[in-house]
């Protein structure tokens, strides 16, 4: 199995992440924020992706810094767990309808990070929650994941379904992207050699 583990630690926050990218969607993610765990657990279910996520942060200032830093470490356990990124098909899309919302993820895992995002929130909390943070989170993970992520909300007005159907997309998006390709099984997806 495509494993990796990823551990970073600041001032700010002490994050541990376990991914197996051919799991089950087996999940147990911790980290003081109950609507962002929520939210890791459509990703690691939707996904297939088994993850663990330990994180103590600074929640007496905000979510802000736990949620950024998971995503990074969530990227680069990825990116480590993906290797050279031989026989994987590389790119995935969905196109994902939850109740009002409806969201689209495109991705390639190129090593080259760009994030588009055109989703916007009417409301400014979802709960607790920061939905500014659901984009930081998409930030973390496109950049330290080396992953060219589009995300765009085609109509919704729930704030909670919005952001869920965005995670669900990106997960069904990287199901599909690190999926072997029985068609090139031994072979790195790009033309150069190298991703």
């Amino acid at each position: 199995m495509r494993k990796a583990e990823i551990s970073r630690n600041t001032t700010e926050t002490e994050i541990a992440v376990a991914v197996a990218l051919d799991g089950t969607g087996s999940y147990d993610c911790q980290t003081g924020v109950g609507f962002f765990d929520h939210m890791l657990e459509q990703l690691a279910r939707h996904s297939m992706i088994d993850l663990t996520v330990r994180a103590k942060g600074d929640l007496h200032i905000d979510d802000h810094h736990t949620v950024e830093d998971v995503g990074i470490a969530l990227g680069q356990a990825l990116a480590r767990a993906l290797g050279d990124k031989r026989g994987i098909r590389r790119y995935g899309e969905c196109r994902l309808a939850m109740d009002d919302a409806q969201l689209v993820c495109a991705l390639d895992l190129s090593g080259r990070p760009f994030l588009v995002w055109n989703v916007a929130f009417p409301t400014a909390k979802i709960g607790t929650f920061d939905t500014e943070l659901v984009r930081e989170f998409f930030q973390a993970i496109s950049t330290h994941g080396g992953i060219t992520l589009h995300m765009d909300r085609v109509h919704g007005f729930n704030s909670h379904h919005i952001a869920e159907a965005a995670f669900k997309a990106l997960a069904r998006a990287l199901r599909m992207a690190v999926e072997g390709d029985p068609r090139q099984a031994d072979v790195i997806p790009s033309t150069k050699g190298a991703l």
